[in-house]
């Protein structure tokens, strides 16, 4: 079933206009990548993102026509996998009759990830493939596929440099699929997830050098699910530290969508101040990429 959301605009903002037929060449092309692994099997890392949904939709779509091969999708959870994406993963592989492995991966539990550098998502990304490269074994597939797009070249993913170190290919990048192009071709193929917001994970909320800790992720998904209550869609509350080991929440919303936020002002300061942070804060300029918490 397509997604009932609004159509949305996030990946077009970066200049990518995505052409309808440029798009459908290389989902060709990704085909014809993805047959030739078929019969040694794949192993698909599902986040429950759009990017990851599309890859293993077209893989699992694949191997039904010819009737060769196994796919299987491993999503990781931890408590920092908002609930959102839990209930979106589960959603898009129940229809499809893919086969899904649910692990529970232990990021938190090392101290190179919970002290939050700038090599977060590295240590997070190697507990990933290590979970994955298990699996795989386990179920004797032999290729691993991620999510990685043409649309995340310009970017610092030292996740990626993770996945590269654990052999994990990622087939979108390599044949040019965008962000935009992968969207529009969920929304003509009727997939549901083509409209989701991206959705990093719970500690990229957390300003950098800020201790990630469970009591942390639990206090920003709470304050978001204030905010979805309230009817906004695209949102952050972002962890930040003020002076002398005190932390303030900052809230980013759509400019658009600032009046709802206001609306449910009382019970944010509320919540906030209940869980010892010093301020709850509007971000004037509204839901940006990163928010500034690097």
């Amino acid at each position: 079933m397509a997604s009932s959301l609004p159509i949305l605009d996030l990946d077009l903002a970066s200049g990518d206009k995505p052409d309808l037929e440029e798009a459908r060449v290389k989902l060709s092309l990704l085909r014809e990548t993805l047959r030739s692994r078929l019969p040694d099997g794949i192993l698909v890392a599902f986040s429950g993102g759009v990017d990851s949904a599309f890859l293993l939709w077209v893989a699992h779509d694949l191997a039904v026509r010819e009737q060769e091969g196994r796919v299987l999708a491993l999503t990781t959870t931890s408590a920092t996998t908002p609930e959102g994406d839990r209930e979106d993963a589960k959603s898009f592989t129940d229809p499809l009759g893919v086969s899904h492995i649910w692990r529970e991966s232990q990021e938190l539990f090392h101290p190179e990830y919970a002290r939050n550098d700038r090599e977060r998502c590295y240590h997070c990304k190697v507990e990933l493939f290590r979970i994955a490269g298990e699996v795989a074994l386990e179920e004797g597939l032999k290729w691993l596929l991620y999510g990685y797009n043409a649309s995340d070249r310009g970017d610092d993913r030292p996740g990626h440099r993770a996945a590269t170190e654990a052999g994990a290919l990622s087939p979108l990048s390599d044949v040019g699929l965008s962000k935009g192009e992968i969207r529009i071709l969920m929304r003509e193929m009727g997939l549901s997830l083509s409209e989701k917001p991206a959705s990093p994970c719970l500690s990229s909320r957390i300003q950098t050098g800020i201790r990630i800790s469970p009591e942390r992720l639990r206090d920003v998904e709470e304050m978001e699910r204030i905010l979805r209550e309230a009817g906004i869609s695209i949102l952050r509350v972002r962890i930040c530290e003020a002076e002398n080991d005190e932390y303030f929440l900052r809230v980013e919303v759509d400019p658009e969508e600032m009046e709802n936020v206001l609306a449910c002002r009382e019970e944010l300061i509320q919540a906030g101040l209940s869980r010892g942070y010093r301020w709850v804060t509007l971000d004037l300029g509204g839901y940006r990429t990163g928010g500034g918490v690097s």
